[in-house]
C-alpha cells in the first residue's frame, strides 16, 4: 500500500471530506443542474455506455469486486480490468479510495447514486508508487489502458498530473515538451482515443499534462442557486488575470495557449468510497470523468446508429477530433431565454470574477478560441447527444443546421459548408474545429508501442482557421462575418450572432503547414434557421 501523502500531493481532489451523505440522483451532477445525463438514461434514449470501453490511469487503481478485500462488501462499481501499469494488478495492493471515487463517477451502478455512464466498461491501471515511478511508467500505463477491448477504448480519464519539479528536463516549463504530454498527444492520434484530463488547480499545482493540445482539460465547476453555473475558486486562473510573470510557464502555458476546453461539475460531487459509503469531494478529479464518461454515452448511440445503418453516419463519430469537436461545441455559455436564438442553452456559465463568456477575450477577439477558465463552456450531455444524433454531414452538397464531419483538407486549401436554409436574425452561430498536433514515437525496437527509455518527437502543430461566411458576398473576405484565427492552438471555436438573415458557410482554412501537407480535422456546427 502506498503512502498516503502520495495521494495527497498527485491526486487532483481538493477537498475529501468524510461526512457520510444521503444523495438523490437527480439532485446530483448528474441531473439538469449538472450535466444533464439521467435524461439519456431514460426511455427513449436508455444509453448507459453498453459495450463503450474507456480507461483510467492514475498513480492508485480503484478496488475491484472479488479481487480486492477493500470492496469485498460493495458490488456498486464494476470493472473491465485492472492493471499495475502494463501488467496484471496485485490482489489487495494499490487500491486507493480516491481513484474509487473517480471510478464511481464514470460507472457506478449504485440505484441512488449511479455514474454518468454504468453500462460502460472501465479498464483501469495503477502507475505505482511515485518514488520509485515517473512519466515513463505514467506513459506505459496510458499506452496499455488504450490497447484494452482489442484496441477499441473511446476514452481516458486522467484524474492526476505530474508536478514540474519532478520534469526531468533542465528548467522544465508547459511548453507541451514533457514526456508525459508527448505520450498523451502520441496516444490521442495513435490508438484514435480522447484524453481527459483533470485541469490544474490549486497553487504549485501538478500541470503535467495539461499542456497537451489533443486531449480535452477540464476545469471544475461549482452550484450557485442549486445549479453548476460557476467556475470554482479552487481552480487556477489565466495568465492574463493578474498572475505574477514568475509563474508564466510553470502552472500555465508558456506561449499564452489556453489549457481549459471545458468545465464540468467538480464541486462537494457525492461518491461512493470503497467500503460503500457516501462522502463529498471537491476538485477537477471528480470533473474530468464527467467528460470521459460522457463519451460512453455518445459513443453507445453512435454504435447503434451504424448497426442500423443510419443516414448521415459512419465510423467517423468515433474519431477523437469529432468528440472533441462535439463536446465542445454544445458547452452552455449564455441562457436561452426561450425563443431558441440562443441554441437553447440552459445556463450562463460565470468565471470566478463573475464575468460571463459575453465579456470574454475568447468573444471579442477572433486570435483566441477559448476562454482561460471557462474554455467553451460547460459540459451537458444531452446537448452533446443533440449535436451528435444531427449526423455528418459532408461539404458536397448543402448541409443541416446542426450537425458534425471529419475530413481532411490540404495546405493552402480551404473546404466550405454551404448551410441548407438561411440563418434567422438575432440567433447565434456555434462552430468548433478540432485537429492534432503531430507527435511521433521514436521507435528505437520497431514493435510499434512506446517503451521505458523510447521518446517522442513533436513535428508540431498546422494551422487551422475557421470562418463563417455570408453566402453572397461579393468576395470571400467581404463576406467573412465571424471567424476564429489562432495561431497556436488546435483547437477554433467561432460563437457569434447572426446580424442579418440570410444564406450562410461554414469554411475550413489550411493557412500554414507545419509537418504533413494533408490535415484532418473534426467539425461541429450548431445554428438556427430561418423557419
Amino acid at each position: 500500500m502506498f503512502k498516503k501523502l502520495t495521494w495527497i500531493i498527485w491526486g487532483l481532489g481538493a477537498s475529501c471530506l468524510s461526512v457520510p451523505t444521503i444523495a438523490s440522483a437527480v439532485g446530483t451532477s448528474l441531473g439538469n443542474s449538472g450535466i444533464d445525463a439521467l435524461k439519456l438514461h431514460q426511455s427513449p434514449y436508455n444509453l448507459t455506455g453498453r459495450k463503450i470501453a474507456i480507461g483510467q490511469v492514475e498513480i492508485g487503481r480503484p478496488g475491484m469486486f472479488g479481487w480486492d478485500k477493500a470492496v469485498s462488501k460493495n458490488r456498486a462499481i464494476s470493472l473491465a480490468a485492472v492493471f499495475l501499469r502494463n501488467g496484471p494488478a496485485k490482489s489487495n495492493s494499490g487500491v486507493d479510495p480516491h481513484a474509487y471515487n473517480v471510478a464511481g463517477v464514470m460507472v457506478s451502478r449504485d440505484k441512488g447514486l449511479p455514474g454518468v455512464a454504468p453500462g460502460a466498461r472501465l479498464y483501469s491501471s495503477a502507475v505505482g508508487s511515485t518514488k520509485n515511478m515517473g512519466q515513463p511508467e505514467e506513459c506505459l500505463s496510458a499506452q496499455h489502458i488504450a490497447l484494452q477491448n482489442s484496441g477499441d477504448v473511446r476514452a481516458i480519464n486522467f484524474s492526476f498530473g505530474e508536478p514540474l519539479n519532478r520534469d526531468p528536463r533542465p528548467e522544465p516549463t508547459l511548453d507541451g515538451n514533457a514526456l508525459l504530454t508527448l505520450c498523451v498527444d502520441w496516444s490521442s492520434r495513435v490508438h484514435d482515443v480522447l484524453y481527459a484530463i483533470a485541469g490544474n488547480q490549486g497553487k504549485g499545482g501538478i500541470p503535467i499534462p495539461t499542456d497537451n493540445f489533443n486531449g480535452v482539460n477540464v476545469a471544475f465547476s461549482s452550484r450557485r442557486g442549486g445549479i453548476f453555473n460557476k467556475v470554482d475558486v479552487s481552480n487556477l486562473a489565466g495568465t492574463n488575470l493578474g498572475t505574477s510573470g514568475r509563474l508564466a510557464g510553470k502552472e500555465f502555458n508558456l506561449d499564452g495557449r489556453r489549457a481549459i476546453s471545458l468545465v464540468a461539475p467538480g464541486s462537494n460531487i457525492p461518491l461512493l468510497n470503497p467500503d460503500g459509503k457516501l462522502n463529498k469531494a471537491t476538485g477537477t478529479s471528480f470533473a474530468a470523468p464527467h467528460v470521459t464518461a460522457t463519451v460512453a454515452l455518445l459513443q453507445e448511440f453512435s454504435d447503434q446508429q451504424l448497426r442500423a445503418k443510419k443516414p448521415n453516419w459512419s465510423v467517423d463519430a468515433r474519431r477523437h477530433q469529432v468528440m472533441k469537436a462535439v463536446l465542445l461545441n454544445s458547452a452552455e455559455k449564455i441562457q436561452d431565454i426561450g425563443d431558441g436564438l440562443r441554441l437553447g442553452m440552459t445556463r450562463t456559465l460565470i468565471d470566478k470574477q463573475n464575468q460571463d463568456w459575453l465579456t470574454s477575450d475568447a468573444y471579442k477577439d477572433p486570435k483566441i478560441p477559448l476562454d482561460a477558465q471557462m474554455g467553451t463552456g460547460h459540459l451537458n450531455a444531452f446537448r452533446a447527444f443533440q449535436q451528435l444524433s444531427a449526423g455528418q454531414w459532408q461539404p458536397s452538397k448543402a448541409v443541416s443546421a446542426i450537425g458534425w464531419d471529419y475530413r481532411t483538407v490540404k495546405t493552402g486549401a480551404s473546404v466550405d459548408y454551404a448551410l441548407a436554409k438561411p440563418l434567422k436574425q438575432g440567433s447565434f452561430v456555434a462552430i468548433t474545429l478540432s485537429w492534432d498536433r503531430l507527435v511521433e514515437l521514436n521507435d528505437h525496437n520497431k514493435n510499434q508501442q512506446f517503451d521505458v527509455g523510447e521518446s517522442f518527437r513533436d513535428r508540431g502543430l498546422n494551422n487551422l482557421d475557421l470562418y463563417l461566411v455570408k453566402t453572397d458576398a461579393p468576395n470571400s473576405d467581404a463576406g467573412i462575418i465571424c471567424s476564429s484565427i489562432s495561431q497556436i492552438d488546435s483547437v477554433e471555436h467561432i460563437f457569434c450572432p447572426v446580424t442579418t438573415a440570410g444564406n450562410y458557410k461554414i469554411r475550413v482554412q489550411f493557412r500554414q503547414q507545419l509537418n504533413e501537407a494533408t490535415q484532418p480535422y473534426g467539425l461541429a456546427w450548431w445554428s438556427v434557421p430561418v423557419n
